[in-house]
């Protein structure tokens, strides 16, 4: 049973469809590594194994017709800021305990119809601002690789999960690295995709405003060809929802991927990574040379400016937007999500103007960063500047050079800003052994590009379980 978990959500799949496996004894399977490692790790936002024994068994008195539907059977899980009809959606706050939803956001209703067995819903942080999930209302979520450092935010609960085999495959989301950095922290695999192609309606908070472009719900998995599967499955246009694209899904051969050169970076010029962060870097690069890939050196001479307007979008409009709902009611606030309040309130408040400035300048940095890739369609470089770190930490000296909280992680905002698709794959180790994964970003709607290439280079290196899952 140890096993099966942590196959691939393909494998699982597979093994369904032919009949060695009931949907029971695949559910009874996860209920099992739930029950062994959820007391150490804390994924959980609301579980309960009977109400997933009565699906499984429901499940498998559908055989027949309905077998066939792409994800039928599969145990998945559900960050707990998408909305999903009957389970715990509090988005790890006080304000929002006990709160259910009485209908599935629109990627979650797909899931469901694409024959999913739906085992939870995953811990995050408060309102989701913060790369460590920890919250007043269920307590933090550990890494399985060290159960002393965090798997990530915002989506750690499903990244654990999925890292640790108590879940096959699952959703995040993504304002500022949310799917990435804990893909990053854990060792699995995960995609951001553009903004709409999974539609976003039924998010908590919704994705409107700069957020309906920094943001995007994104699937999470043990492999590429998994994340694959989950945005095939789930990704196509919502029409009620203005930010969701008539872009029609595309197929690419090998050799139409291979059509864009790579450009590959180390690091932004200004914030240094570890030595294991660049190599890892400098291996995946090696693997698509290999696989018959022109890889270059090449960094946009946008990142810090990209940067510095998520900074804007999503620190001070989001303290912005959160505002009338806690005030007064700062008292029942986590530490993190207050020290998230800390970073906008150190900061003069956003004038009219300055944001109207702001906006504009987003559609001409966007442009200006498309016109700087139109000769390197794909980017290669890293996650963040360090794997995992401790519970709480919040500073690292790397090369000599003091590395700051936010800073650590600003791989991942500048393509939040870009609106770009971006995937990350587990390559290295750090000399703890902690999982060091890489970022590969293409242009916006070029989705299948971005989970082409990773394929790729997770077929070079990919997924290995913590030591806790075996």
């Amino acid at each position: 049973m140890n096993d099966l978990v942590l196959q691939s959500a393909t494998r699982q799949l597979e093994l369904l469809l032919s009949g060695e496996i009931s949907v029971v004894e695949l559910a009874e399977a996860h209920i099992q590594q739930i029950e062994r490692l959820n007391p150490q790790l804390n994924v959980f936002a609301d579980f309960d194994a009977e109400r997933v024994r009565e699906r499984a068994r429901k499940h498998d008195a559908w055989r027949g017709s309905r077998s066939r539907r792409p994800l039928f059977g599969l145990p998945v899980t559900v960050k707990s800021s998408i909305a999903t009809r009957g389970f715990k959606c509090e988005i790890g706050s006080l304000l929002h305990e006990g709160d259910v939803p009485h209908e599935d956001a629109v990627v979650v209703a797909r899931l469901r119809a694409a024959g999913a067995l739906i085992l939870g819903t995953t811990n995050c942080p408060e309102f989701l601002m913060a790369y460590e999930t920890a919250n007043l209302l269920h307590g933090r979520t550990n890494n399985p690789w060290d159960l002393e450092r965090t798997p990530g935010g915002s989506s750690g609960g499903e990244s654990a999960a999925i890292a640790a085999g108590l879940s096959a495959a699952g959703l995040g989301s993504d304002s500022g690295g949310s799917v990435r950095v804990p893909a990053h922290f854990t060792g699995i695999c995960s995609l951001k995709p553009t903004p709409g192609r999974i539609p976003g309606r039924g998010h908590l908070p919704p994705c409107v405003g700069p957020f309906s472009i920094l943001g995007a719900i994104g699937p999470m998995a043990r492999t590429m060809s998994d994340v694959a599967l989950m945005f095939r499955t789930l990704s196509g246009q919502d029409p009620n929802d203005p930010a969701s694209p008539p872009v029609a899904l595309r197929e690419l051969a090998l050799d139409e991927l291979r059509t864009n050169t790579i450009g590959f970076f180390e690091d932004d010029g200004l914030v240094p990574v570890t030595p294991e962060t660049r190599a890892a870097v400098n291996a995946a690069a090696t693997a698509l040379r290999e696989a018959g890939f022109r890889v270059e050196p090449f960094r946009p001479r946008t990142l810090e400016l990209l940067r510095k307007l998520w900074w804007k979008f999503f620190v001070q409009c989001g303290a912005m937007f959160y505002e009338p709902e806690i005030h007064g009611r700062e008292h029942q606030l986590s530490p993190i999500f207050s020290e998230f309040l800390s970073f906008s309130a150190a900061m003069s408040p956003l004038t009219a103007a300055e944001l109207l400035d702001a906006w504009a300048e987003l559609d001409v940095l966007r442009a200006k960063t498309l016109e700087e890739m139109s000769e390197y369609p794909v980017l290669l470089c890293p996650v963040a500047s360090i794997p995992a770190f401790r519970h709480g930490e919040r500073e690292w000296i790397i090369e000599g050079q003091a590395v700051e909280y936010l800073d650590a992680v600003r791989p991942t905002q500048w393509f939040n800003t870009l609106a770009a698709p971006a995937a990350v794959v587990p390559v290295g180790r750090s000399p703890e052994g902690l999982p060091i994964g890489v970022q590969v970003v293409a242009r916006p709607f070029h989705d299948e590009t971005a989970l082409g290439v990773a394929d790729l280079v997770d077929a070079a290196f990919g997924y290995r379980p913590p030591p806790i899952a075996q």
